[in-house]
């Protein structure tokens, strides 16, 4: 290990007082802006619907902070380690460093699908997500929110890069299992079991990926790249050679846009679901579409109607199409009238539709009941198309497809400003809480320091790691993918790991799922009985 203090390696990168003014005044500019923006645009929002009472805006005022509060701490713990490297090797100030990973998380978050978001959302007992507006609502957005904020603040306080997306997966299936057993046991009020083993999959095999990919990278570096002075340790301030700069700072810039285009999703959702609780009338619906979209998707509607109509030729109409599609989301099992009762929902979508110009025209009193119709026959069709039962004609299921596609922008839409107040709040974690993460990273994970070559290898496979993710809407950990690299690295390299600090890793990631769940299920019964 070198000789030199682990307080005298991390003051060394702050950079002078000038460099850190700079790079703060431009951060302080770029939030100043970024805030107006935010608060212009949603008071714009809330002057064009009726007036709410003053309940709902101190319930939107406060699930909001919260919202932004998980992400802000998010960026102590995943955009934090998007910096770690390049600020480790002194490739760049951490005063600019930070305001550089902020600016491509904000250009990831801007770019992003919202694919992510809503994956994570599928994850929440349907019961919940229809009634988001009520009691249960409530409780359900604080009690996960301000689990997952506790347990990320607790882990960031003894410097491991915990998962921000493990603890908040956790915080759901605790809030998606105490509603299940209030309501005795029904499943409706139950998670969503199968997407969570897809998003399971997908949060314990990317470090696996990180691991081994940045190993093998490093390997091939070896074999092909042999100048000694990549695989070296940084030595006091002194920065690396202009071409290792180059290549950490565009591995920091990859990982930061990544970061922002998967992570930043998750917070992106969950203030939605509080948008639609609040102020339905402005964020239920997409106001966005024209009144020419609207012809359209109602068109669309009656084509996907008449598919409909050759599979369940003869069948006898259901009382209650709502429940029958609620039973066939939560069971996965397709019955002879689910067919019925999605074409039923069709129609009536359909004609509640066609009562109004446009979707930003549709009355306040029908807002929620169309939305949940929209969004129980979506999901209904993206089930049936992922199971691939019934099975349609391809004609048909393009048909299909076309009209899920058409109800997914009614419905699953995210507003330019809720991208930009999460991009802040991940900006600003970073700034505050970057120092701990730096210092893991860099030296508590090897049993030598951190060298350009490591450093660029974890990054450059998280950053493809975790852009592939998002690519196929799968939340992934950037904390475990870049951790596990920088490990995967350290092996390669036959630095050897410092087992102790793995262990405390391996210990804080074990105990994550538990004690979110745990924390999350706590919460929900205290807020159940508030709400």
């Amino acid at each position: 290990m070198n000789s030199t203090t682990s307080s005298d390696l991390i003051d060394s990168v702050k950079g002078s007082p000038n460099q850190r003014l700079f790079g703060f005044g431009i951060f302080g500019l770029c939030l100043l802006i970024a805030a107006i923006y935010v608060g212009v645009q949603l008071n714009h929002d809330l002057t064009i619907i009726p007036s709410g009472t003053a309940t709902s805006y101190f319930l939107l005022a406060t699930a909001l902070l919260i919202a932004l509060g998980f992400e802000f701490v998010n960026g102590f713990h995943d955009t934090a380690n998007a910096v770690a490297t390049v600020i480790y090797t002194r490739s760049l100030p951490a005063s600019f460093a930070v305001v550089w990973s902020g600016g491509w998380n904000f250009v990831g978050v801007m770019v992003s699908s919202g694919a992510v978001a809503f994956a994570v959302l599928q994850l929440l007992p349907i019961d919940l997500v229809l009634n988001v507006g009520s009691g249960v609502g409530f409780a359900m957005v604080f009690a996960l929110l301000i689990a997952a904020i506790i347990w990320n603040l607790g882990t960031w306080s003894l410097g491991l890069p915990s998962s921000s997306s493990h603890t908040l997966i956790g915080s759901i299936i605790g809030v998606g299992l105490m509603n299940q057993l209030m309501h005795g046991g029904a499943a409706s009020s139950s998670v969503d079991w199968s997407q969570a083993w897809n998003v399971g999959k997908s949060l314990l095999v990317s470090p696996v990926v990180g691991f081994v990919f940045a190993a093998l990278l490093l390997y091939a570096l070896k074999l092909l790249v042999r100048v000694p002075a990549l695989y070296a340790e940084p030595k006091g301030e002194q920065p690396p050679p202009f071409w290792i700069r180059s290549i950490l700072i565009l591995t920091c810039t990859g990982v930061s846009f990544a970061h922002g285009s998967n992570d930043g999703q998750k917070g992106m959702g969950l203030i939605m679901l509080i948008l639609i609780g609040t102020v339905p009338a402005a964020y239920a619906l997409n106001r966005t579409v024209t009144p020419s979209e609207t012809q359209t998707f109602i068109s669309v509607a009656h084509h996907a109607s008449e598919v409909l109509g050759h599979y369940t030729t003869g069948a006898t109409p259901v009382a209650s199409p709502r429940d029958e599609i609620e039973h066939y989301i939560n069971s996965h099992q397709v019955t002879p009238t689910t067919l019925v009762a999605v074409r039923q929902l069709t129609d009536t979508i359909g004609s509640q539709a066609g009562q109004s110009p446009s979707l930003s025209d549709v009355p306040q009193t029908q807002v929620n009941n169309v939305r949940n119709n929209m969004y129980l026959t979506s999901e209904a069709l993206r089930l049936m198309a992922k199971t691939k039962q019934p099975a349609f004609a391809p004609a048909d299921q393009a048909v299909l497809d076309n009209y899920h596609t058409l109800l997914d922008r009614s419905t699953k839409f995210i507003p330019t400003w809720v991208k930009v107040a999460v991009a802040i709040a991940l900006g600003l974690g970073t700034m505050v809480g970057w120092r701990r993460i730096v210092r893991t990273v860099g030296e508590r994970i090897g049993k030598q320091h951190l060298t350009y070559a490591q450093g660029a290898s974890a990054e450059l496979v998280a950053a493809i790691t975790i852009g592939a993710a998002d690519r196929f809407g799968l939340p992934v950990s950037t904390t475990h993918v870049l951790s596990s690299g920088v490990a995967g690295a350290m092996v390669a390299n036959g630095s050897g790991l410092q087992w102790s600090t793995v262990r405390s890793l391996l210990l804080a990631w074990v105990l994550t799922l538990p004690v979110s769940i745990a924390l999350a299920a706590g919460l929900f019964w205290a807020f159940r009985h508030v709400f």
